[in-house]
Formats: C-alpha cells, structure tokens, sequence
C-alpha cells in the first residue's frame, strides 16, 4: 500500500529500484530469430520466445505506476493470480474475474496482457486507477487462454537484429521468435460481463450467512 496517497500499489508493477538489465541481443545461430549473446534456460518461456528481465527490489524506492515487471506480470497472468495482490484471482463456476479497460459490454475473445483480480482489489482498482475510473467492464471468463506475449519485435540486420516495434504476437505466429517479450498476454473465451457492485452484495451475504 503507498501509504501517501492510500492507493494500491499493484503486484506487477515495477519499482524505482528495479532496473531492466540490459543483455547484448545477437541473431540466433541456430535458427531465425533473435537470442542473448551469452543466454541461459532461464531466459525463454516454454515457447521458446525469449523473455526481458528486471532487477528484483519490490517495494524499494519507489513505484512505478503504469511500468509492468515483466517477471512479475509473467508470474500472475500464468497461475491467474490477482494483478495487484497475488493472491488468486476470484473464481466461480460462472469463471475468473478480469478488469476490462473501457465501458464496452462485450468482450468476448478479447486479448489482454492484464491478468485477472481478486473482488477485494478490483473494488479498490476502479477506485484509485485512472484508468479504470474513465470506464471498465468487469467479466467472468470461463476460458481465458495464455497463447502470446506482448514485446519488442527485432527485424534481422547487420551486424545485430534492430528493435522495431512493441506489439502483440501469438505463439502460433513465427514472428514470436523475433520478440523479446515483457508481458504474458491471454485471449478471454466464454465472457459475460458483471456488476461489481453485484458482485460485493452477494459477497456481503454470503459472509454474512457464515456468521449466523
């Protein structure tokens, strides 16, 4: 909790004191695609698409709103933790609840690289995020798929591969070899949109019904 402005300071985002650090990016000598010069397991996912890294220093200095760490973000978009708590994303039958930027209520097969939310953060987010205040839609998923990264994408040159631009890339497309990936990101299937509000009222009688 940033303790200034009582505002929620979200698992994922990266702080003042976490620095990317920078590795020499050469063209993969094995086959297309980009790699580290001197490149470790660590550095790919299970896809084989090569992943950017941060120093590790959560909660010091200070945060970075709007800055994702690209190992935390990872981290909670693949075990579907809540993006500002990590603890598990709330979850029904009905499916896991996502946050949605814009007042928009279909959201069936929308790709994101926001993971999901808790009901506790998602009542403080549309609170205290800028965004979110400007208009969300909040959804239940019943199948939200991780099938891509959102990164860096190189063209082949020489003597290197140059940065080109930052953009979503499925796995299945063979441009995800020339990614340098910072974010997960998911398609959202089997979506019905929700009231927060809705949500919280039912949450109160239900924990209420316990206490009886």
């Amino acid at each position: 909790m940033n303790t200034a402005s009582r505002r929620p300071v979200p698992y994922i985002t990266a702080w003042s004191a976490e620095q990317p650090i920078r590795a020499a990016i050469i063209a993969n000598p094995r086959k297309p695609g980009i790699a580290y010069l001197h490149e470790t397991p660590h550095d790919r996912d299970t896809f084989g698409v090569l992943w950017g890294t941060y120093g590790i220093g959560r909660g010091k200095g200070r945060p970075l709103l709007g800055t994702v760490h690209p190992q935390r973000q990872r981290r909670a978009m693949g075990s579907l933790l809540c993006q500002v708590c990590a603890g598990p994303a709330d979850r029904i039958e009905q499916g896991v609840l996502w946050l949605l930027d814009g007042d928009v209520p279909e959201r069936e097969g929308e790709i994101t690289p926001h993971p999901p939310v808790c009901l506790h953060c998602a009542l403080l987010a549309v609170r205290f995020c800028p965004e979110l205040r400007r208009g969300y839609t909040a959804v239940r998923v019943k199948t939200p798929t991780i099938d891509g990264v959102l990164g860096m994408t190189y063209r082949p040159a020489f003597p290197q591969p140059v940065a080109h631009v930052t953009e979503l890339v499925q796995y299945t497309n063979p441009a995800s070899r020339w990614v340098l990936a910072s974010q997960l990101v998911a398609t959202l299937r089997g979506c019905t949109t929700v009231s927060l509000d809705d949500l919280a009222a039912d949450h109160g009688r239900r924990r209420a019904a316990l206490t009886r």
